[in-house]
């Protein structure tokens, strides 16, 4: 498995520098780290296509147990509001990445066999959705308080302009939003890198 071993570390990269850069603000409703996390479905993607979904699940694995270290390491620093890393978003990183990168494997499987670009595009854009909806309605709708009873979540759920322009909505509505739009604009642009990997690695075996 000749990429099996650069795809853990690539993807335990990306877990680190995204929990890392979220805590980065990139104007009202992104963080930096909305711009390295995408690429997880990337790394995820190359390894399902050269190794096959047995690989990508490992590879999934390890990128879960590199996140749950990160939550632990994030609850016990201090910052001005309170621990950097509740329970609720602890809890809620971990069920979306892991449910949306298995996600991801089983949709691309099935696709596999079409066009180069549609299992990868297609398996991320159904993947990404569904981790963005995990995530923040765990760490942040208001009908999931009772998950942390002494987490304050009501700058997240204080009604505001949906991304400031449109109808009120909870403001992690726009979070969201936000975060959801930046994976479908990057899952095209992964698409770039994608085929560029695949046809170097596989120029090597040929």
């Amino acid at each position: 498995m000749r990429i099996l071993l650069p795809g853990v570390i690539a993807m335990a990269a990306i877990v680190v520098a995204s929990n890392i850069l979220v805590q980065y603000p990139l104007g009202t409703f992104l963080t930096w780290g909305a711009l390295t996390y995408p690429f997880a479905f990337l790394v995820t993607d190359l390894v399902n296509r050269l190794e096959g979904p047995a690989a990508a699940r490992r590879v999934v694995f390890a990128g879960f147990a590199t996140g749950i270290l990160c939550s632990f390491i994030g609850t016990q620093i201090m910052g001005e509001f309170g621990p950097l890393v509740t329970l609720r978003i602890a809890l809620g990183s971990g069920i979306a990445f892991l449910c949306a990168q298995l996600l991801d494997i089983s949709v691309f499987n099935r696709l596999r066999q079409g066009s180069w670009w549609k299992a990868p595009l297609v398996s991320t854009l159904v993947s990404s959705t569904l981790d963005t909806a995990i995530f923040f309605t765990v760490a942040f709708s208001a009908a999931l308080t009772v998950l942390e009873p002494g987490n304050d979540v009501s700058w997240a759920t204080a009604p505001m302009p949906l991304l400031g322009l449109g109808p009120e909505a909870p403001f992690w509505v726009s979070l969201a939003v936000g975060d959801w739009l930046v994976k479908l604009l990057l899952a095209l642009v992964a698409l770039v890198p994608f085929r560029m990997a695949i046809a170097k690695l596989t120029a090597r075996v040929a």
